[in-house]
C-alpha cells in the first residue's frame, strides 16, 4: 500500500491587479481567455493578442474551449471560450474544467487568466470557477505501476485585471478535501481495508490535532450495535468498526453543539449471500466514498478553523460472503433497540449506517449529515449528475436545493412521506431492512435510516448518485467525483446551517 497519505500540490495564486499586456502573456506557459457570448456577436474587446486571435476565430458566435498557439518565443498556449450571461455555478465550473483540460494537454506549469469585457458582478464567479477547476486538476490518483509516470501540475495561476484581490482559501481547502476523498476512493480493496483506513485516519488525526476514538467489534457488541455487526461478521478479519474523529475550535463558544458527518465506509461490497454479478461487483472498492466525503469535509472545516465543533463518524467494514455471513430472514437488534428483519444482504449500507447514526445521535448534534453510495434507484431517478437528499425537516429543503445550485454540486430534495413506511412493515421485527422489489428503494432506505435518528436532531441524508460520472462533473475532471464536500460547505457556511 502507499505508505503515507498524499501531499496536495500547492497552487500559487497571483493577483497583480494589472492588465495582461503582450509581455505578461508571453511570460506564461498558457493563458485562458473567457469572453461573454455578447462580445463574440458584437465587437471583440481589446486584450493581448486579441486581433490575431479574432482572425483565427472569425465568425464564431459561441466558442467552446479552443486552443490557439501564440507565435512567441515561449509558444504560449491560449485557450479561449465563451460563457452566457447569468450562467449557473455548475455551468461555469464545467466550462472551467473543459478549459483546464486543454491546458493540461500542454503540461503547462504557469497559467494565466484574463476576462475581457466581464462585468464586475460576474468576474468573481468566473475566477472562482477557474481557481476551483485548476485546483481540482492538481490531483494524483494512487499508482501501483512499476514505473510511475511523472506528474506535472499547474504551479501558479495569475489572475489579471481586477480592482482588489479575492480570497480563494476556502476553494483551495475544498479542493484539497475533494482530492483526499477521490484518492481514498480509488485505492484498491486490498490497499484500503478497514485496518488500513484506520491507520490513515490516525496519521491525519496526528497531523490535524483531531481526537480519535475507534469502536471496534467488541465495543460495538457492548453497545448493542447488532445491525453493524451483522454485516461485518462475514469477514475473516476482525478489523471493522465505527471511527469517530473530532475537531474542536481553539476558542469554542459555550453551548454550541457539534455538526455530525456520518459516512458509509464499506471497503468492499460483494453483496454478501445475495452475491452481486461480476459486472455489478467490479468497482465495489469504491463503496466507501461516503466515508471519504465525511472525512474530507472534516479536513476542510479544520483547515478553515471554523468556530463550531465537528465530529466525523465513519462506518468501516466489508460485506463479505462466508460461513458466518448474515442471511435473509435473520433478525438483528440495533443499538437503539429496534429489531430489523433482513431481506437482502446487499442492502448492507443502511445496516452499518443505522447503528452509526444512532450512536452519533446520542451526542445530540446540532445537525447530522450522512453520505453514502447507497442505492441504484437514486441513480435511476436522477442519473449521475445530481445527488439525492432526504431530510427529517421539510423546512431544510430550500436550503438544500440552494446549496446545490450555489456550490455547483447539485442536489435534489426527495420525498420522505410517512406512507413509504408501509412496505417496510415486518411480521417478525420492528422494521424490514428493505423490500425485494426495487420500487423507490432510495426513499425506503431514507425512511429506514430515519428510524435511527433522534427526532430532536435535524438530519440530511445524501444518496451519492453522483459519486461517479464518466468524464468528470462540474470542476472535477475524474470519473470518481468526491461529490459532497463543496455542497456541505455551502450548506453550512452560505445557507446558514452552521451551529451558533
Amino acid at each position: 500500500m502507499p505508505s503515507k497519505l498524499p501531499r496536495y500540490p500547492k497552487l500559487d495564486i497571483r493577483q497583480p491587479l494589472t492588465a495582461a499586456d503582450a509581455a505578461r502573456v508571453d511570460a506564461l506557459d498558457a493563458i485562458i481567455i473567457l469572453l461573454p457570448e455578447s462580445a463574440l456577436q458584437k465587437r471583440w474587446p481589446e486584450f493581448a493578442h486579441s486581433e490575431r486571435l479574432k482572425k483565427r476565430l472569425e465568425g464564431k458566435k459561441i466558442l467552446a474551449p479552443t486552443r490557439v498557439d501564440l507565435p512567441n518565443a515561449r509558444g504560449t498556449v491560449a485557450v479561449l471560450a465563451s460563457y452566457k450571461a447569468g450562467a449557473s455555478a455548475f455551468d461555469l465550473l464545467t466550462l472551467a474544467r473543459r478549459c483546464i483540460a486543454k491546458v493540461r494537454e500542454t503540461e503547462a506549469l504557469h497559467l494565466g487568466a484574463i476576462l475581457p469585457a466581464a462585468d464586475e458582478a460576474q468576474r468573481p464567479l468566473l475566477l472562482d470557477a477557474l481557481v476551483s477547476a485548476v485546483a481540482a486538476s492538481n490531483f494524483e490518483a494512487p499508482q501501483f505501476k512499476k514505473e510511475v509516470p511523472e506528474s506535472r501540475h499547474v504551479q501558479s495561476l495569475t489572475l489579471f485585471d481586477g480592482k482588489k484581490p479575492l480570497d480563494f482559501s476556502r476553494r483551495l481547502a475544498e479542493a484539497e478535501g475533494n482530492a483526499l476523498a477521490r484518492w481514498l476512493t480509488l485505492l484498491p480493496a486490498n490497499h484500503l481495508t478497514p485496518a488500513v483506513y484506520l491507520a490513515y485516519a490516525k496519521e491525519l488525526a496526528r497531523r490535524e490535532d483531531w481526537k480519535l476514538e475507534f469502536l471496534d467489534e467488541k465495543k460495538l457488541a457492548r453497545l448493542g450495535a447488532g445491525a453493524f455487526l451483522a454485516v461485518s461478521q462475514g469477514s475473516d478479519s476482525r478489523d471493522a468498526g465505527v471511527l469517530r474523529l473530532s475537531y474542536r475550535p481553539s476558542k469554542p463558544a459555550r453551548g454550541v453543539k457539534p455538526v455530525a458527518l456520518v459516512g458509509k465506509g464499506i471497503c468492499y461490497d460483494t453483496g454478501g449471500v445475495n452475491l452481486k454479478s461480476a459486472k455489478s461487483m467490479f468497482g465495489m472498492h469504491g463503496d466507501m466514498q461516503g466515508s471519504a466525503v465525511a472525512l474530507a469535509t472534516l479536513l476542510v472545516l479544520t483547515r478553515l478553523k471554523v468556530a463550531f465543533p465537528v465530529d466525523a463518524w465513519l462506518a468501516l467494514a466489508r460485506n463479505h460472503i462466508g460461513p458466518k455471513a448474515y442471511t435473509q430472514n435473520d433478525v438483528v437488534r440495533a443499538s437503539n433497540g429496534m429489531t430489523i428483519e433482513i431481506v437482502h444482504t446487499d442492502a448492507e449500507g443502511r445496516m452499518v449506517l443505522s447503528d452509526t447514526l444512532a450512536l452519533a445521535g446520542r451526542h445530540s448534534p446540532a445537525l447530522m449529515l450522512d453520505y453514502a453510495t447507497l442505492t441504484g434507484s437514486c441513480i435511476v431517478a436522477l442519473g449521475s449528475r445530481y445527488a439525492g437528499a432526504f431530510s427529517n425537516r421539510a423546512e431544510l429543503h430550500p436550503s438544500i436545493l440552494a446549496a446545490g445550485v450555489h456550490s455547483g454540486e447539485r442536489v435534489w430534495p426527495m420525498p420522505v412521506d410517512a406512507d413509504y413506511d408501509e412496505p417496510l412493515e415486518s411480521a417478525v421485527a420492528d422494521v424490514k431492512q428493505c423490500i425485494i422489489e426495487s420500487e423507490a428503494d432510495h426513499i425506503l432506505a431514507a425512511r429506514f435510516l430515519g428510524r435511527f435518528v433522534p427526532d430532536s436532531v435535524p438530519w440530511v441524508h445524501v444518496d451519492l448518485a453522483s459519486a461517479e460520472h464518466k468524464g468528470g462533473l462540474a470542476q472535477v475532471p475524474t470519473d470518481v467525483t468526491g461529490f459532497g464536500v463543496r455542497f456541505t460547505l455551502d450548506l453550512l457556511m452560505d445557507q446558514g446551517l452552521a451551529p451558533r
